[in-house]
């Protein structure tokens, strides 16, 4: 919008008729008048700007404001699992673990599945290959009841391959036993588990007759943590070792 000049209002004035010109002469030339218009147009501008300034701010408060809660949401995680991972290391996978410790480490796991990113993990290629379990609330996994000596005492294994819908769980030493199954989704986080094959000291083969069945939720996913609860309520942690491994299709 065009802004009017003292001497473009001077030229206008001297095109109007003598008597128009006398009655609107003082009102042109009065310095009062004129300030008063002035100012009411720098009010105009200022407020303006004020508003310009105003909206500039919320569009940058919005991104820091994202860009913060994003950052922090991926520093609470990885401090998060840090701590999980200090928790859990003295436990001997969970069979060492008091009521206490277990209560304290269900608490971190917690917080550590409300800020999972991946939503729909049964789609999610991070989830294939070969898990290392480091700890576990399943009395039936840890066999605490039994002498230390009879206890699976090496490695433990969980495989998951999304594309076939397989799983498997290895143990090491002493007892080599196997296990595999087919995954039944039932939504996108959660599988029904229907175990068909056993293998007893990694020697002798048992098919299974559909007695061994559960379900599983994976909680929490990352390309190194994994994060799941069983139907009975017990929890496992696991990290991935090898992520190209595959689970036999029988």
């Amino acid at each position: 919008m065009a802004i009017f000049t003292s001497s473009s209002c001077s030229t206008l004035f001297s095109t109007l008729p003598s008597s128009t010109n006398a009655k609107l002469k003082p009102l042109l030339s009065s310095p009062k008048r004129h300030n008063t218009s002035f100012l009411h147009i720098q009010t105009i501008t200022n407020s303006n700007n004020k508003s310009l300034e105003s909206s500039n701010f919320q569009i940058l408060r919005t991104g820091v404001s994202f860009f913060t809660s994003f950052f922090t949401k991926t520093q609470d995680s990885e401090s998060l699992k840090e701590e999980l991972l200090e928790a859990i290391a003295p436990l001997e996978r969970g069979a060492e673990a008091t009521p206490e410790d277990r209560e304290r480490i269900d608490q971190i796991a917690r917080k550590l599945e409300a800020v999972n990113k991946v939503k729909e993990p049964l789609k999610s290629d991070l989830l294939n290959g070969k898990w290392e379990l480091l700890y576990t609330s399943s009395q039936s996994i840890l066999q605490t009841q039994r002498p230390k000596l009879l206890r699976p005492n090496g490695k433990i294994y969980q495989a998951i391959n999304v594309d076939t819908l397989r799983a498997q769980n290895l143990e090491t030493w002493p007892f080599f036993n196997q296990a595999t199954a087919n995954l039944v989704p039932l939504n996108a986080s959660r599988v029904a588990v229907k175990f068909d094959n056993f293998k007893i000291a990694g020697l002798i083969t048992i098919q299974s007759r559909g007695s061994g069945r559960g379900q599983l939720e994976i909680t929490y996913l990352d390309e190194d943590i994994r994060i799941s609860r069983g139907n009975q309520g017990n929890l496992f942690i696991l990290r991935m070792v090898d992520p190209s491994y595959r689970v036999p299709l029988s």
